[in-house]
């Protein structure tokens, strides 16, 4: 036999499959250029020149490992399903004469074939979109990034690599399940029926006991820190349940309606149940499949992008001016800071820098953890108790709270206070703090009465404490030097030092106040006498607006980017799996619906049949992934107030619109497959 017969054979059998090949290579080619793009940028040697940098290299590196076990599964997946569905062909081959030797040629030939037109064409999609996606990535991290975007060698080495090692896997896989079987085996290797699936009552328990132990985790969780721990949990739990209902409930289902015989007995629901039962265990892991990358795509992309959208939200609460110095000094130790020489030293660098302040506000404030015990009505320092009823107490003064916020400092008499937020439930007006050392009370306990109600300071939301803020606005810095010694008693090494945060305004750009900062960390390193005239004082920290926002969409932009690109790659897994599910059950069913016709049931009901059949199948994981986000909504809302994102309606927003765009997506899916299935039946 020819050589050259085997290449045009294998040309051939692609050309007349090309209903299953052609998703295969654009599929492979998405994969390829995807993992291409996030190699590249963590190759291209201008992201280590940004600010951010590791925000965005970590992410890159996260979504290559994610795109690459997808990629493996995916493919395998497809494979598998490109082998089931040319059984007949192989075997005609075989009985026609050639050896399985000369069928493994054929598949190495469409192998090469695969890798030069899948991963060659993936690599030049790579290149092209690798220069929209700086472009994108530089417009979501919202600062100036000096990518090269030129092509990287390494980059395309190591994916060609990696697919290419994938294919010649699955042509293992191929060459082993030919050699293994029979050419009887091959020819009716399509043809093989299905048993009616036994009722697993079993597994429909666990499965329904699993998703609602998800469901309880995410509907009651209601601490952010618990949340996070707990997440993993819950999506391990509905996973589980989803396959469980799909696999067993999903037959339970149709048996139950199978007995119902006034539904049954009807032409589009005998036909459609009937149809569905017989082919439901193989269908209901496809179903199952669908429904959780479904839920992850929507997931992912409401998630970051609510991250994303928040972070102007998380800027401004936790930096008030352009930058906040905060410094720390402890009163015991002799050590107190000069407020107004402190301002005179900002003042002075900034003019020297040429960068004018436009204001200097100070605010001083103490933070502590304290037991609000629902048994004494106390807040009690150094006490143990649930972490339910602990709270982080933040103290300031009525100037502190004026330049902290920008409002009017209430007017408050010595051992009165005002609430910002909400109390514990159960305290107030009248509160007491008191110190416990060893489950003893320590030093005198100290008494405010609450008299006025303000605004939540959102600098002390923002701050990441695992424990509830709790903060009081006190007259004068005599009030909270008093507060101070009685957590000095109860707390002792442990004990909080004051702080003040200065609150510098500055009228300049993002770049000249990043360059503000640069010179100011020099001249504390370089010149021993820069503090003089500051007092004493323990530490003393600079934080910048504009390096803030840097980090911050570092962070959430590479968040977004990466949520989009993997989105984008589980859309393309569910998109490929719903279409070789109905490429599968419209060949299975063309003999079927054939016979039916012919035995008198007419045109329009098999159309009817086919329509409402359809319809179930395609939209019964859709429906289930809706209840899954639905439940997850309080979960993700929860975690996402751990990196300062506290605006529900900002969250509820990105959920409602990412689910209303993945349905616009998925009915468009629907229209085009349910087509391909229609042309295979009729």
């Amino acid at each position: 036999m020819r050589n050259g017969l085997y290449p045009k054979l294998a040309a051939r059998g692609m050309r007349q499959n090309h209903r299953f090949f052609v998703p295969y290579l654009l599929a492979l080619a998405g994969l390829t250029a995807a993992f291409y793009v996030m190699s590249a940028l963590c190759a291209d040697p201008g992201v280590l020149e940004m600010r951010g940098f590791a925000y965005v290299m970590v992410m890159m590196q996260i979504g290559m490992f994610v795109a690459g076990v997808l990629s493996t599964v995916l493919l395998l997946y497809i494979n598998s399903f490109l082998m089931k569905q040319r059984k007949k062909e192989l075997g005609l081959y075989n009985i026609l004469g050639m050896g399985k030797g000369n069928i493994a040629l054929i598949q190495c030939w469409e192998s090469l074939y695969t890798a030069l037109l899948g991963i060659g064409g993936g690599l030049v999609l790579g290149v092209i979109f690798h220069k929209l996606a700086t472009v994108a990535l530089v417009s979501l991290l919202q600062f100036s990034i000096p990518f090269h975007s030129s092509l990287s060698l390494p980059a395309m080495l190591k994916t060609a690599v990696f697919f290419g090692l994938l294919l010649l896997l699955a042509l293992a896989l191929n060459l082993f399940r030919v050699r293994l079987s029979r050419p009887i085996e091959l020819l009716h290797g399509g043809n093989v029926g299905e048993k009616e699936p036994r009722t697993r009552w079993l597994m429909a328990v666990i499965g329904a006991l699993c998703l609602g132990a998800g469901y309880f985790i995410a509907v009651v969780t209601k601490d952010p820190a618990v949340a996070m721990g707990l997440y993993f949990i819950a999506v391990l739990l509905v996973i589980i349940g989803t396959y469980c209902l799909f696999t067993a409930g999903s037959i339970a289902l149709l048996k139950l309606l199978r007995k119902n015989k006034g539904f049954y007995y009807q032409t589009g629901h005998f036909i459609g149940i009937s149809g569905m039962l017989y082919r439901m265990k193989r269908n209901a892991v496809g179903l199952a499949n669908i429904c959780i990358l479904s839920t992850m795509v929507m997931v992912m992309i409401s998630g970051t992008l609510a991250l994303y959208l928040g972070q102007g939200e998380i800027i401004a609460a936790q930096y008030p001016a352009n930058l906040n110095m905060t410094v720390s000094f402890d009163p015991a130790q002799d050590q107190d800071l000069d407020l107004d020489g402190a301002a005179s030293l900002v003042n002075r660098f900034a003019q020297e820098q040429g960068v004018p302040v436009t204001g200097v506000g100070a605010a001083e404030y103490l933070h502590f953890n304290v037991l609000a015990n629902p048994a004494t009505k106390r807040l009690e320092v150094g006490a143990q108790g649930e972490n339910n009823d602990r709270r982080a107490l933040y103290l300031l003064t009525a100037q502190g709270y004026a330049a902290l916020t920008g409002g009017e400092a209430p007017s408050l008499q010595p051992g009165e206070a005002a609430v910002c937020g909400t109390l514990p439930a159960g305290f107030g007006p009248e509160l007491t703090i008191q110190g416990i050392d060893g489950g003893k009370e320590v030093g005198d306990p100290q008494s405010l009465i609450a008299v006025q109600t303000l605004p939540e300071i959102e600098y002390f939301r923002t701050t990441f404490d695992m424990s509830e803020p709790l903060c009081l606005v006190v007259s004068d810095r005599t009030v909270l030097a008093r507060l101070w010694a009685l957590q000095r008693q109860a707390l002792d090494n442990y004990a909080a030092n004051r702080t003040a945060v200065l609150l510098v305004d500055l009228d300049c750009t993002n770049d000249e106040e990043l360059a503000l900062l640069d010179a100011w960390s020099d001249a504390t390193i370089n010149d021993p006498g820069f503090f003089d005239g500051t007092g004493g004082w323990e530490s003393w920290r600079v934080d910048s607006r504009a390096e803030m926002a840097v980090d911050g969409y570092a962070m959430a932009g590479g968040f977004l980017f990466l949520g989009i690109l993997l989105g984008v790659i589980f859309l393309m897994a569910t998109v490929l799996i719903i279409y070789y599910k109905q490429v599968s059950e419209g060949y299975e069913d063309q003999g079927r619906f054939e016979i039916m016709r012919k035995v008198g049931l007419s045109r329009r009901e098999v159309k009817s049949s086919i329509r409402s059949q359809v319809l179930l199948v395609f939209f019964l994981p859709i429906a289930v992934a809706a209840i899954h986000i639905l439940f997850d909504f309080n979960l993700v809302a929860r975690m996402l107030t751990m990196f300062g994102v506290r605006s529900v309606m900002t969250v509820v927003l990105c959920t409602g619109g990412t689910l209303l765009a993945f349905l616009g997506v998925y009915a468009v899916v629907y229209l085009l497959t349910a087509r391909t299935y229609y042309k295979i039946v009729r």
